[in-house]
């Protein structure tokens, strides 16, 4: 069972800090941060000019001019690189905070005992010196996010091994992008407006127009989906379809081990092979994915 406190060492922390943080992030991300408080936090995602997603992270406010933003360690130092560029006049200093603080998945009961309970997702609340965001929901399980000084103990709970939590991130549905796939997803492709990882009601930003565009003129041919195979699925891997052997269909982004045996993963599908079946991880005749539910439906009434 998905309970616990998990250690998540994959994962680092960008700090944004200083009186025009929020502003300059509000530009360059997918979310609205002029109108983020210090309850709440955002899904959101990094694009090129053109889109694709560079990044995504988890980003909220530890006091009204700092913002921390948690992402991939694997991303974290190029990403830091190219949003420092974009600086320039801004009142605003960028670094990377993840060897100053510690960052740990909690599960089940184990939210109790620092939150007190579970709350809806990307809900956060301060503790001290530590801070919590509610995550989406996994294997019927409440998950949160903590994040807190390095020196700091872990919040009181059984340990959980990171593989679970990571199963459980599959099973969320809720895509973290890591360096195999940079520059391959606009951000629908993961189902990011289904998440609440775009705002279509903010200003302008890197990539914006192409992601408007793709989501009111029915441009969207891909989403992502849970899948399940009995053989080892690695991140990056093309998925093919017999009804085109020779032209990929769709992209493995996100694994785990399965507890019950085999693996779990989000894919990023075209919508036509999804709904046809008959999957392949890894070439044509590798291993076959069975498609799951989401645990969350998909909008169209943005």
């Amino acid at each position: 069972m998905l309970q616990g406190v998990a250690p998540l060492d994959h994962l680092g922390v960008i700090r944004a800090e200083g009186e025009d943080a929020a502003k300059f992030l509000h530009g360059q991300l997918t979310h609205d941060f002029a109108l983020l408080d210090l309850a709440h936090a955002r899904l959101c995602a990094f694009l090129s000019a053109k889109g694709r997603m560079q990044a995504s992270f988890i980003g909220f406010k530890r006091s009204p001019t700092e913002v921390w933003l948690v992402c991939q360690r694997d991303l974290l130092a190029a990403t830091l690189k190219r949003l420092s560029m974009f600086v320039l006049r801004a009142k605003v200093r960028l670094s990377d905070a993840s060897a100053e603080l510690r960052i740990a998945g909690l599960a089940g009961d184990a939210i109790n005992s620092i939150a007190g309970s579970a709350q809806p997702m990307w809900l956060k609340a301060d503790f001290g010196s530590a801070s919590v965001v509610h995550l989406p929901p996994a294997a019927g399980q409440p998950r949160a996010l903590w994040v807190a000084p390095a020196a700091e103990a872990l919040p009181a709970g059984a340990p959980l091994d990171p593989a679970l939590w990571a199963w459980g991130e599959v099973h969320s549905g809720v895509a973290t992008l890591s360096a195999p796939l940079v520059d391959a997803f606009v951000p629908q492709m993961l189902n990011y407006e289904s998440v609440d990882g775009v705002s279509f009601k903010k200003g302008c930003y890197p990539g914006q127009e192409v992601v408007a565009r793709s989501q009111f003129r029915g441009a969207i041919k891909r989403r992502a989906y849970i899948a399940h195979a009995d053989a080892p699925l690695n991140v990056g891997a093309e998925v093919f379809s017999p009804q085109d052997a020779e032209q990929a269909c769709g992209t493995v982004v996100q694994t785990a081990a399965a507890p019950g045996g085999g693996w779990d993963a989000i894919v990023s599908l075209q919508i036509v092979a999804a709904e046809a079946g008959d999957l392949h991880a890894g070439a044509p005749d590798g291993p076959a994915l069975t498609l799951g539910t989401l645990p969350y439906p998909l909008r169209d009434d943005l």
